[in-house]
């Protein structure tokens, strides 16, 4: 999968957890990506790989804190 496909993924998989309203509990970023945990009822670890995905949930995550 090319890299512009697979931050158009990532980017999708943040909305719908941001949709189905769950909240960032943790962000963890290392040299294999950005892992996320997302909470509700239920906890989810996304795992981000593209700097363009990673940019777009910063900015995802400030439109949610203001």
């Amino acid at each position: 999968m090319s890299d512009h496909l697979l931050s158009l993924d990532e980017m999708k998989q943040v909305d719908a957890y941001f949709e189905k309203g769950f909240t960032v509990d943790s962000v963890q970023e290392n040299l294999s990506g950005m892992f996320v945990n997302f909470k509700r009822q239920d906890e989810v670890c996304l795992q981000i790989l593209t700097a363009e995905a990673r940019k777009y949930f910063a900015a995802k995550l400030l439109e949610q804190k203001l």
